[in-house]
């Protein structure tokens, strides 16, 4: 490395460029607000529009906390796969990803109103595996599934797989960034050596939790339903909100003058490609084949999880998903240009977290009684919803969205004013700032 080449680099890890400091405090503040008054406002208006036992009220906290929770899961993945191969190109873009990733630490807090139902004996409501005497009343074929299954589904077992996950992320996220900062303070190379010695064993962590979790907080919505895919498709919207999260926390970041010389548009094209190819190629492929299968079995007890996305209003958010996170996405960004323009790049990414959210809704919100749940006759059942509406509209998904997005942009915020930007002493930063596409 030249010495002028090593002067520039210097200047470029100059405090102010790799420090947020009071930058983001405006931001922070709105974020809070946003949180604040969007948890509030949804409360209020669950009495209202939240219908039976406030159903539709839980079953929108659970569908944005997914949203969020996926987007540090994907930060993490891209963390990890980053030490896993040895990923040079990446060290000016992995601290953000990393600060996001660290959002694992407190994101357990989110889930303790699901610890509030089960506590008051309402778990039932959202989980209908957690009620057994009123499956059995209402829906004796779907009970003798879920009774078979009883092993797994079971209240102690769920409480003890999801405090073993919320460990393992919290664990795996500090565990990232506390050595990254280490090497960032020191240029201790074993520090490194040691983050990718143990990328694959938390490769293997990341995929168990991260599918299992996908069974237990949306596959049981619907007890009696089962899929062998599911997991892996849990991991292609992490993938899609994740990458997308970083690519618009990067953009950010040198809007406010921070990271410049640093990330370049050959990074973006990279970050570019890694939502391209995960969050849309390959969430369609995943989507697809799980489709297909279910389609081609024909076994009632599957096929009855996409008949309640096939009826009412739903096909309408079906065929937007379908469109909206493969279709026009693909298109948009299947060229190299697109992803190297930071405002086309954002709004790329802008979308597919918006389509994400769709994608949670779909998972998430869909019901179909259990009397007609069990119906032999499909055109009946067709007939019965042929109005139904999906709720997409319901102003607490506004205010849902607004009060966890809040609050997760504000924890975020925090992490990146606390922390340096960049890690400074990583062997392979020169390489970084120097990188080309071929």
């Amino acid at each position: 490395m030249s010495h002028g080449h090593s002067a520039a680099l210097e200047a470029h890890l100059d405090t102010a460029n790799i420090r947020l400091g009071g930058a983001g405090l405006k931001a922070r503040r709105l974020a809070l607000a946003a949180g604040v008054v969007g948890i509030g406002a949804s409360v209020l208006l669950g009495g209202a529009y939240g219908g039976e036992h406030g159903i539709f009220l839980i079953k929108s906290w659970l569908q944005v906390f997914l949203l969020v929770l996926s987007a540090s899961l994907g930060a993490l993945f891209f963390v990890i796969i980053q030490h896993l191969t040895h990923a040079g190109w990446s060290v000016t873009v992995r601290r953000p990803a990393e600060l996001i990733a660290s959002n694992l630490t407190w994101i357990w807090v989110l889930f303790l109103p699901f610890v509030v139902m089960a506590a008051t004996g309402k778990l039932g409501v959202l989980f209908p595996w957690a009620d057994l005497e009123h499956l059995k009343a209402h829906a004796p074929g779907e009970y003798d599934l879920v009774v078979a299954k009883s092993a797994f589904l079971n209240q102690p077992f769920f409480w003890i797989r999801a405090a073993v996950y919320f460990l393992v992320w919290a664990l795996l996220a500090r565990f990232y960034l506390k050595g990254s900062l280490e090497v960032g303070e020191t240029g201790n190379v074993a520090v490194e050596a040691r983050l990718s010695k143990w990328a694959g064993p938390s490769a293997i962590l990341f995929g168990l939790t991260t599918s299992f979790a996908a069974f237990d907080w949306i596959m049981s919505l619907s007890p009696g339903w089962f899929s062998t895919m599911f997991g892996v498709y849990f991991f292609a919207a992490c993938a899609t909100t994740g990458f997308s999260t970083i690519i618009i926390c990067c953009l950010l970041l040198q809007r406010s003058g921070r990271l410049q010389g640093l990330v370049s548009a050959e990074h973006y094209q990279d970050l570019g490609k890694l939502l391209f190819g995960f969050g849309i190629v390959f969430w369609a492929y995943i989507a697809f084949s799980q489709y297909m299968l279910i389609w081609y079995a024909n076994i009632p007890e599957e096929t009855g999880w996409y008949l309640a996305r096939q009826i009412g209003n739903w096909p309408y958010v079906s065929l937007a998903l379908l469109f909206g996170h493969f279709v026009i996405p693909f298109l948009g960004l299947i060229s190299k240009w697109p992803k190297r323009m930071p405002q086309f790049l954002m709004l790329g990414a802008l979308w597919m977290i918006a389509f994400a959210w769709v994608d949670f809704f779909w998972l998430v919100m869909p019901t179909i009684p259990h009397e007609l749940a069990e119906a032999a006759d499909y055109m009946a059942i067709v007939e019965a919803y042929r109005d139904a509406p999906t709720g997409i509209f319901n102003p607490i998904n506004l205010t849902m969205t607004m009060g966890l997005v809040g609050i997760y942009a504000w924890a975020t915020l925090n992490r990146l004013e606390r922390y340096p930007l960049v890690c400074r002493r990583d062997p392979w930063l020169q390489n970084a700032v120097a990188f080309e596409n071929m």
